[in-house]
């Protein structure tokens, strides 16, 4: 990967090894996904695989960005290894969601509640593509961790530090509400600043149980996610 600093931008050529990479892990996004879809489920792959800015150690991050029975979604995925089942929550006031933890850095997560559209904002905001744009090779403009705004281009990406334009330019760029953005870059510069914080919620699924049901148990203890849950 090569680099060229312009105005505290960078412009980034991809290697061939980066592509290679890329290629990989969207074959990978693409046979998950494809499983889902004979099953009647349509997900997204979102951040650096929709981007494009990828690494060796990228996760392959996939997003069914609506409510399916759990039961489902894990009948599609058979013949898949699934490495654990577990419910998170990043704040109390976000959505709960189901993880399936697949190999080769592969997760599948899924809505136990109904999202909020700012929440969907939150995979726009990073990049997302469905199956069909994944079919067709597409690359799409996102933020990343660092803050960082990637657009793709024919050999590379754009790099545009967030704190260098408008919250609204990087809104318009992405398609999303300039409240996203701007609570996004709070999010992230707050981590940024005491380190990487843990998540609210993050609990391994039994083998013998459903997500649904092992909620439920989980609400009956704690009322922040009993009142998430019946919001």
């Amino acid at each position: 990967m090569k680099v060229a600093t312009y105005r505290g931008r960078g412009e980034v050529v991809y290697t061939k090894e980066h592509w290679k990479i890329l290629k990989e892990k969207r074959k990978r996004a693409k046979e998950v996904m494809e499983r889902l879809k004979s099953f009647g489920i349509e997900s997204i792959v979102y951040g650096s695989v929709a981007r494009g800015d990828v690494n060796k150690n990228s996760d392959v991050d996939i997003f069914i960005p609506h409510q399916v029975p759990s039961y489902k979604i894990e009948l599609a995925l058979e013949g898949f290894e699934i490495l654990e089942r577990r419910i998170v929550q990043a704040t109390p006031n976000y959505a709960i969601k189901g993880e399936f933890v697949l190999t080769d850095n592969t997760t599948v997560s899924f809505p136990l509640v109904k999202m909020r559209e700012n929440e969907l904002d939150f995979y726009r905001f990073g990049g997302c593509l469905d199956y069909q744009e994944i079919l067709q090779d597409k690359r799409i403009a996102g933020v990343d961790k660092r803050l960082v705004l990637i657009i793709p281009t024919k050999n590379g990406h754009i790099e545009i530090p967030v704190s260098d334009v408008q919250p609204s330019y990087v809104a318009k760029v992405l398609g999303v509400s300039l409240e996203i953005v701007e609570e996004r870059i709070r999010v992230l510069e707050k981590r940024r600043e005491i380190g990487r914080t843990g998540i609210f919620l993050c609990e391994s699924v039994p083998s013998f149980t459903s997500f649904e049901a092992h909620l439920m148990e989980i609400a009956k203890s704690n009322p922040m996610v009993r009142k998430r849950l019946f919001s």
